[in-house]
């Protein structure tokens, strides 16, 4: 006779590479129902759009179908369901399932050709998905689809419909406003972005996908606010001048309680067509510096390439789109799932201790963590050569206010007035073991 505990036992050899759990202490295996010789079965996954959710598939139909008795396996895939959003009474956001923020403090590091690829990626894969192009100022969606025609429609109860392209609901104030600038103050700008979020028939979505303006301003702060995201990416190049924004975008969407799941390092490198090499611009890759300044994971390395060049349908064709989409996907169900520890933090006259759950510390002096800021005031950041005058730092010196940032990092207002640093858990960590 087949058990439930048979079933599970079976199932647990499979192995999540996020998590590195098998999937039934992480407790995607739900509702087993046996009759007879046929099994069946719910995986319920942290995002619908889980790139290895097939593999999962396959591997559960093989590994119950082996079992004694066993004659019919039905495997159903499902995906967790969003605590609901907090919103205004009617608004349009309220069927959307998850919200992606894809962003950038500093214009022209192509923040819209990401968010269009993602949004058309999705798409692609048979998942409902939206994109909104929030820049007020400087909309950039219409031109990336093709969208050229002014003017929007409305339904019946008076709510704006997206256009359909590419199997994406694309909505973007570029529609009202065609080719005209946009002269407007605060207030005005505000009500207009709360319309587009609130006012537009988004419907049914697995994903929407906002394309926020450049910058950490008013209207930053009401999209992060407005909307109840559930995760953002942020976007640069390798380039010195955009590496130095990143903090203030980590900055903003810690003050809103959003989750930054990570970074994609566009235009990195290009290939030439005679050596196939790989011809770093701006540069090396800054992908390691920031892991080690902000704790963030990189979730792609862009390249520049003439398939880059085209619209938006050939951009998402790219090898590279399709890896981004799962980086990104994957990272957001990780960050849904997972609750990285945060430790108690302690400062004392002379260390920085972090306390653990498992009951132990993590000290390192105060002197020696204030040595080692990477903040654009003690590091070069063209040449990456530490700029900081060690004899300029007093020997006494301690921390005289704490900042948490997320669950991975630490900001510190320091006793010789510095307080610009970013101290990743991990980075302490090292520290004080190195």
């Amino acid at each position: 006779m087949i058990e439930e505990a048979d079933i599970l036992d079976a199932l647990r050899v499979i192995i999540d590479p996020d998590f590195h759990q098998d999937i039934v202490s992480l407790g995607f295996v739900q509702d087993i129902r046996i009759e007879g010789s046929r099994v069946a079965f719910t995986i319920e996954l942290t995002t619908p759009a889980c790139p290895i959710k097939d593999q999962f598939k396959e591997q559960a139909e093989k590994v119950v179908f082996a079992l004694p008795g066993v004659e019919d396996v039905v495997v159903k895939m499902t995906a967790r369901a969003r605590p609901e959003r907090k919103l205004a009474q009617g608004s349009g956001l309220a069927k959307v399932a998850n919200i992606i923020a894809v962003t950038s403090c500093k214009g022209g590091v192509g923040k819209s050709t990401v968010a269009g690829m993602l949004a058309v990626n999705l798409a692609k894969r048979g998942y409902r998905t939206g994109l909104l192009d929030a820049d007020i100022f400087g909309p950039s969606v219409p031109t990336l689809f093709q969208l050229h025609e002014t003017g929007v429609e409305t339904n019946a109860d008076e709510y704006i419909v997206p256009r359909d392209s590419e199997g994406v609901s694309v909505m973007s104030f570029g529609f009202m406003l065609g080719d005209q600038p946009a002269v407007m103050r605060g207030p005005m700008v505000s009500n207009f972005v709360q319309q587009l979020l609130h006012q537009v028939a988004w419907g049914e979505l697995d994903y929407l996908v906002v394309d926020f303006p450049p910058g950490t301003g008013d209207v930053q702060l009401t999209l992060s606010q407005q909307a109840q995201i559930d995760a953002a990416v942020i976007v640069t190049t390798p380039h010195a001048l955009s590496l130095t924004d990143v903090r203030k975008g980590i900055l903003m969407f810690e003050k809103v309680d959003v989750p930054v799941i990570g970074v994609v390092e566009n235009m990195a490198y290009f290939i030439c067509d005679g050596c196939e090499k790989k011809h770093y611009i701006f540069g090396p890759s800054g992908g390691n510096s920031l892991q080690e300044r902000f704790g963030l994971e990189t979730l792609a390395t862009l390249p520049l390439r003439n398939s880059l060049q085209g619209n938006i349908d050939a951009l998402a064709a790219t090898p590279e789109s399709s890896a981004t989409t799962d980086a990104v996907v994957m990272a957001l169900g990780k960050q849904q799932l997972q609750r990285p520890e945060k430790p108690e933090v302690e400062a004392t006259e002379s260390h920085i201790h972090l306390h653990w759950s498992d009951g132990h510390t993590t000290s390192i002096a105060n002197r020696a963590l204030r040595l080692a800021c990477g903040c654009a005031l003690c590091v070069d950041e063209m040449t990456h050569k530490p700029i900081l005058d060690p004899d300029r730092v007093p020997a006494d010196i301690h921390a005289q206010e704490l900042r948490t940032i997320g669950n991975y990092a630490l900001g510190i207002s320091w006793s010789d007035g510095h307080n610009t640093g970013f101290f990743p858990y991990k980075t302490i960590v090292a520290l004080a073991e190195g």
